[in-house]
């Protein structure tokens, strides 16, 4: 078994994401910064490359207004913050998508990211799924994500709803998903995370449900 070689990507954990309008419904958002601020300290403890990434609009936006408050890393990342630490900001949902983050890895070695921050269903998916594109091979801290409730003109779902199911299909192809606890017991045994496949969820999702 080969041991990955890891980097945390800290995505948009935001004062927004706090007490904005696009505050965190579910998991709790404390609970979901304490899981952050603890992969950070297991990525300090195991010598990790850390990619700080924040969403930036230009002044004037609703939200993450560079030099805004809604755009600020919280307080909790920022007091831990490195010298080491690549920091990035960026305009749409992949980190990857107009930056130097990619060619960044690339010269740490990595192979594999772990995905903490926000939005599970922005951010964190988007990223999870640029990664494949990249040949790198994700992993998505369950409890260390989030996500909001969601209602448009095709309906309405409560956020515990769009993250649960989320994690799901992230599982079945994009991403090795998993609690922060088992991520960093993987990180301390060199191990990578299991990850599901399509076929196999399917397989199971017909057994499950039929048809």
């Amino acid at each position: 078994m080969t041991t990955p070689r890891r980097a945390l990507v800290v995505v948009d954990v935001q004062n927004e994401y706090f007490d904005g309008v696009l505050a965190i419904q579910h998991p709790p958002r404390e609970q979901s910064l304490a899981n952050v601020v603890r992969a950070l300290q297991v990525a300090h403890e195991h010598d990790l490359p850390v990619v700080v990434v924040q969403h930036q609009l230009p002044e004037g936006a609703p939200v993450f207004a560079v030099g805004s408050s809604s755009w600020e890393v919280h307080p909790e990342v920022e007091a831990l913050r490195r010298p080491t630490w690549k920091s990035v900001t960026k305009d749409k949902a992949s980190v990857f998508a107009g930056t130097d983050v990619a060619a960044w890895l690339t010269e740490q070695g990595v192979d594999t990211i772990t995905i903490v921050g926000f939005m599970t269903n922005n951010c964190d998916i988007g990223t999870a799924v640029g990664a494949e594109e990249l040949g790198l091979a994700a992993e998505v801290l369950s409890d260390a994500t989030g996500a909001v409730h969601l209602a448009n003109e095709l309906g309405k779902v409560p956020a515990e709803q769009v993250h649960e199911v989320l994690m799901v299909l992230l599982h079945s192809n994009f991403a090795a998903v998993a609690t922060t606890d088992d991520w960093a017991a993987a990180v301390s045994a060199g191990e990578p995370l299991s990850k599901n496949d399509l076929g196999t969820s399917a397989t199971q999702g017909r057994a499950a449900f039929g048809g």
